[in-house]
């Protein structure tokens, strides 16, 4: 049997030869649209930067400069000390934002993938039915369970008075956080344990290893990338959560950085600090692109490629 001509020549190891370069022409237009794509992504970005550091106090941003006349970095002055009329200060707003988040990432990772792994390996009574449920959850929006929750959260008292109930706390605002984020780190775990072979933890269990052992020394090193972006997810969902926040927090103490960012806004645009309104959105964005480099080197796939021979 005769082989075509277009086909692809191998070495003698079976791996397959490097492609030849693209056309000239070919690789200006691939360019050309990967530069369009990066402008149009970069381009709210320098708008606000350069809003940020405007200090003419337009009523409307109409034209936009990199560098505008005068610019200083007064607007993010004024916002680290007050940011809104409320008597607190953008540190006091970034630890709530802080604990918000973290606890929410936390909690759903090790729930989460508490519930994934005995989901993915083991066989319990009605467990179709108690996937489709928490697939239900994950279909329905999570604005539409204020109401329950903040009657139900609501009826719990925390504190010595009866207004100290836990709708009014953080603790609250992360427990409702906390069900609307953990049908989707079931499922986006439960996926990837699926994945993993599972001769791995036969193997550790003929060599003495308990569930447990097996569990904590076994899967999770091998599910450190969905681990990643579960976390992330979680805690850009606590860092950036609005809706339950301002529903269900009334005093000024547990205001979080979302809610001092919308007090910033009038009633019309001309109301507007544009400059330090600008200057908090960078703040409160630095954290969460911090938190995704450290994490980036984790959000990968394929560990388990070649652990089973």
């Amino acid at each position: 049997m005769t082989t075509s001509a277009t086909s692809v020549p191998r070495p003698a190891s079976g791996r397959r030869l490097p492609r030849p370069d693209l056309p000239y022409r070919s690789q200006l237009i691939r360019q050309l649209i990967l530069l369009f794509i990066t402008f149009i992504t970069l381009f709210p970005i320098i708008c606000i930067v350069s809003l940020s550091i405007d200090p003419r106090s337009v009523a409307r941003p109409t034209d936009l400069r990199l560098i505008p006349p005068g610019a200083s970095l007064a607007a993010y002055q004024r916002v680290l000390q007050q940011p809104t009329n409320n008597p607190i200060t953008f540190g006091e707003l970034a630890l709530n934002s802080f604990k918000l988040a973290t606890g929410v990432a936390i909690f759903s990772v090790a729930i989460g993938v508490s519930a994934a792994y005995v989901f993915s390996r083991f066989k319990i009574r009605g467990q179709r039915f108690l996937m489709l449920a928490v697939l239900t959850v994950l279909m329905m929006p999570s604005i539409g369970s204020i109401a329950p929750l903040f009657v139900l959260l609501n009826k719990i008292v925390i504190g010595a008075s009866p207004g100290d109930t836990l709708r009014n706390s953080l603790y609250g605002v992360g427990l409702a956080i906390l069900s609307g984020g953990l049908p989707f780190a079931i499922w986006n775990l439960k996926g990837y344990l699926d994945t993993i072979p599972r001769d791995l933890e036969e193997a550790a269990r003929i060599d003495g290893a308990t569930i447990n052992q097996t569990f904590i020394r076994i899967i999770l090193p091998l599910a450190t990338p969905a681990l990643a972006v579960t976390a992330f997810l979680g805690f850009l969902s606590g860092w950036t959560e609005f809706a339950l926040s301002w529903q269900f927090l009334n005093k000024v103490e547990n205001f979080t950085l979302s809610m001092a960012l919308w007090n910033m806004t009038g009633q019309y645009s001309g109301q507007v600090p544009w400059s330090n309104f600008a200057a908090m959105a960078l703040l409160v964005a630095t954290p969460v692109s911090v938190v995704y480099l450290i994490l980036q080197k984790y959000i990968v796939s394929g560990l388990t490629i070649g652990s089973v021979k």
